[in-house]
């Protein structure tokens, strides 16, 4: 990954980190809370799409994933097959229909991808790419899960040394257990938690 530069007019983000049907109620690995979690990106985001100067989504879009897959799943290093390329779930999820986002990043075709940072938009980009290009300096993260993807794209954002903001009331974890030690984990790494109505 390169470096984005952070100098002049802070310019914001919004990355919205696997809202897809496979991580919600009824689907292939769901996260409680995950369809309302979706519901509630959807709606702050068209409400507040004019505060971003980019919205971009990421999506796991395993084809074959090796061992990333299994059928006696750790749920550490392992998961039940998820987010699988070109089915209905590892679509993003029905409620970001009208979210039109500026870029969409998949990742983890052929290996474990946790952060959006591991992945390609459609031209081949990577998201540090895309932030580059649009100058950015500041990101909004929300998704599911808090305590996977969401806080692995995050650190990748702060690494990049990109200022980076975690809207705690739009995304959710596996467990409250895990939510709180990857809050721990991203605050100690120079991330704010906020919510959406401080944001």
């Amino acid at each position: 990954m390169s470096e984005p530069a952070v100098t002049g007019t802070p310019r914001r983000a919004l990355l919205v980190v696997d809202v897809q049907p496979t991580f919600c109620e009824g689907g292939a690995l769901p996260v409680t809370g995950g369809n309302a979690t979706a519901q509630a990106i959807a709606d702050y985001a068209a409400s507040h799409r004019d505060r971003y100067a980019l919205v971009v989504t990421t999506q796991d879009w395993h084809a074959n994933p090796g061992r990333h897959f299994s059928e006696t799943p750790d749920f550490v290093d392992t998961w039940p097959p998820h987010g699988v390329a070109g089915t209905a779930e590892a679509e993003l999820h029905p409620a970001l229909a009208g979210l039109h986002p500026d870029a969409s990043v998949r990742k983890g075709a052929y290996a474990a991808a946790y952060s959006g940072f591991e992945g390609t938009d459609e031209e081949g980009r990577t998201l540090a790419r895309i932030l580059r290009e649009g100058h950015i300096t500041d990101v909004d993260v929300v998704g599911i899960a808090e305590s996977h993807c969401v806080r692995a794209t995050t650190l990748d954002a702060l690494d990049l040394g990109l200022r980076a903001r975690l809207l705690t009331d739009l995304t959710v974890p596996v467990t409250p257990e895990q939510g709180a030690a990857a809050r721990e984990e991203m605050v100690a790494a120079g991330a704010q938690l906020v919510t959406s109505a401080q944001a």
